[in-house]
């Protein structure tokens, strides 16, 4: 499993996706970023050892045996001519775009209908299964981005549930996406086309090239991916690339000045 990777790749796609949606400040961003991390782990839910399926016990341990169920039998029934022989229960279902797009447009639609709790919920959901991938660290800085994201909105907050409800759903369904494309990375690849037919399979492997596969939780994941995904979820936060850049040229301009004879 590719827990960590996974949500942290959905960090860096929230904080890029922030300013485009128009969560422009840095507890807005911080926020959605932490949304769609969280929810970059929701699609391996149709795993029965993954952190999703674990995360609330019995809960989540249920829905991720109708997940399943529902994943399999959807296979069977749609499954093309050179289709594998298999249950159908992992990566399948919950790890196509088709999933994302829904489970975003439900998540708008409920959030915006059910008002605050239920966009507590879809927050507080999205920072947990974050946590219990990234660390304890996520907690403060998820919280702490909320309460003031409510501070700075003021007593308009509540007036502001419909575009919130919609950030949300992009939230979550890109982190569904994020999840998938990540997996397609890795040599078992990743059907995430479905139900588009390709070479006689529905459930088409999207996978690149041999030689850009890796293998989840070996060398390439953990030294290179991993890091460089560390590295741009820093550079991603509002103002921080503008401040590297001023920095670097104030240091540039005054090491060519003191060079000068």
């Amino acid at each position: 499993m590719m827990g960590r990777t996974h949500a942290l790749t959905g960090w860096c796609v929230g904080l890029a996706l922030a300013p485009a949606i128009g969560a422009g400040t840095l507890a807005q961003a911080v926020v959605l970023a932490a949304t769609t991390a969280g929810f970059a782990l929701l699609p391996d839910l149709d795993h029965p050892g993954a952190r999703a399926s674990r995360l609330l016990g019995p809960i989540t341990g249920a829905l991720s045996w109708l997940l399943r169920r529902a994943s399999g039998a959807l296979y069977q029934v749609t499954k093309g001519p050179r289709d594998e022989r298999r249950t159908g229960t992992h990566r399948h279902l919950s790890h196509t775009v088709l999933f994302a797009a829904a489970l975003g447009g439900a998540t708008a639609l409920g959030t915006s209908a059910g008002g605050p709790w239920a966009v507590a919920g879809v927050v507080l959901l999205g920072l947990l299964l974050a946590e219990d991938a990234l660390g304890d660290w996520l907690l403060p800085v998820g919280g702490a981005g909320v309460v003031w994201w409510v501070y700075e909105t003021g007593p308009t907050a509540l007036d502001q549930l419909d575009a919130v409800s919609g950030w949300l759903g992009v939230a979550v369904a890109a982190g569904c996406v994020t999840h998938c494309l990540g997996d397609a990375l890795t040599e078992s690849g990743c059907p995430f086309l479905f139900p588009v037919p390709i070479a006689g399979e529905t459930w088409y492997e999207i996978r690149p090239p041999r030689w850009l596969r890796f293998r989840t939780g070996k060398a390439v994941e953990n030294l290179v991916v991993f890091p460089a995904c560390g590295v741009l979820a820093l550079l991603l936060l509002p103002g921080v690339w503008d401040f590297v850049l001023n920095t670097a040229t104030l240091v540039f301009t005054d090491t060519e000045v003191t060079a000068q004879p």
